[in-house]
């Protein structure tokens, strides 16, 4: 069904640009057409002027009364001639005051030259006038139109693509929030199970460290639960301090992570304040750690730093694994992209999802080196401390 309505929708698109395509083809046409016509239009009104010049019998006042009458009856064409015997200059279809200006007149003369070649007309083999004439209005307006068509196709293509995108868009979060909240959902009935078994081992006086061992773990399956069941619905967030939390995300990380990992932090002695949802913050500083491991292979160092810019907090979450080719710097952040054998290529996409639609932020690669590793920063606004 899926696969049906995007071919139909392409073959929409397919069949839209063709008609818009033939539409301009069709305008340019018809404006060479009417060009020609208003070129032919003048020659024959030279012609006229030729016929009327051999006449042995006309007089220079008869040519001249002949010449502004048929510039009279032009009621499209801008034209000026110019009379060689008296220097007069005389118009049709042109501001006045441009023809009283020489500067804006000789101007005018040249763009007309530019267009149509100037009709000298001749009585006895000398000339004795000079017609120019340039495009009428309708055609300068004609002109523009393919440009103006072409601007309106590529606006309908800028549509369609972003309407194409964003229906993608919605799919996936669609697909997104179902999985999610099922997921929490399956995770939550063996939760209570679990959190039942222990109520029964206490009473059984098994160790007590196991069953806080297994606290931590139940407690941890209900953070988990408690992220998923946020995903399609807008967090509530609360001032926090960033620095404390990031502090919170590295300690549980490092507790579960491989001694082969060595972590490293570095942090204000002071709070740094921004509008945050915990749960959802420490499950992208998860992300991008274990990326970082996984770009590792499980060996390696990872270095947390959290900085007060501006205007925002920064933190700073490198690793020292095999690096990001810059191609891939933005389509990492793409729901489905993975550079990895094995992997559905969800955690950047989420971490993303979690900074920028979420709390305002942004999240970007900072730097990476082939084997020497990758640098992301998160950039989150920061608040009054107040």
């Amino acid at each position: 069904m899926q696969q049906n309505t995007s071919i139909v929708r392409w073959v929409f698109i397919a069949a839209t640009a063709i008609v818009v395509g033939l539409i301009i083809w069709n305008t340019l046409s018809f404006f060479k057409e009417l060009k020609e016509n208003e070129r032919q239009k003048m020659q024959i009104f030279a012609e006229a002027f030729k016929e009327v010049s051999s006449s042995t019998i006309l007089i220079n006042a008869n040519i001249s009364k002949i010449s502004t009458e048929a510039i009279r009856l032009n009621s499209t064409t801008p034209m000026i001639s110019f009379s060689h015997a008296d220097s007069i200059y005389n118009s049709k279809n042109i501001d006045e005051r441009i023809l009283k200006s020489p500067s804006k007149r000789d101007a005018l003369i040249k763009e007309f030259k530019s267009e149509y070649k100037p009709l000298e007309l001749k009585y006895e083999g000398k000339i004795f006038q000079t017609v120019y004439f340039g495009n009428s209005p309708l055609i300068n307006k004609l002109k523009y139109y393919p440009a103006i068509l072409i601007v309106i196709l590529m606006l309908f293509v800028t549509v369609i693509y972003y309407f194409n995108e964003t229906a993608k868009s919605s799919i996936q979060n669609k697909l997104w929030a179902g999985m999610a909240k099922e997921t929490a959902h399956q995770i939550g009935t063996p939760l209570s199970s679990l959190v039942g078994w222990t109520e029964i081992l206490r009473s059984e006086n098994v160790n007590p460290e196991y069953i806080l061992e297994m606290e931590k773990d139940i407690k941890r399956l209900e953070t988990i639960t408690d992220r998923f069941s946020k995903v399609g619905s807008k967090p509530k967030l609360a001032k926090a301090d960033i620095v404390s939390e990031t502090i919170l995300a590295y300690d549980y990380l490092k507790s579960r992570s491989s001694k082969l990992i060595h972590f490293k932090i570095s942090t204000p002695t002071s709070p740094i304040y921004v509008k945050l949802n915990s749960q959802l913050f420490g499950w992208t500083i998860e992300n991008l750690v274990k990326n970082g491991i996984d770009a590792m292979r499980g060996k390696g160092d990872i270095e947390v730093i959290v900085e007060t810019g501006p205007k925002n907090a920064l933190i700073y979450i490198t690793d020292t694994g095999k690096g990001i080719p810059k191609r891939y710097h933005k389509r990492i952040f793409t729901t489905g992209f993975t550079s990895k054998k094995r992997g559905w290529g969800l955690g950047l996409s989420l971490a993303k999802r979690i900074v920028h639609e979420y709390h305002n932020g942004n999240i970007r690669v900072l730097k990476s080196v082939q084997d020497k590793g990758t640098t992301f920063v998160i950039s989150l606004p920061i608040i009054d401390n107040a």
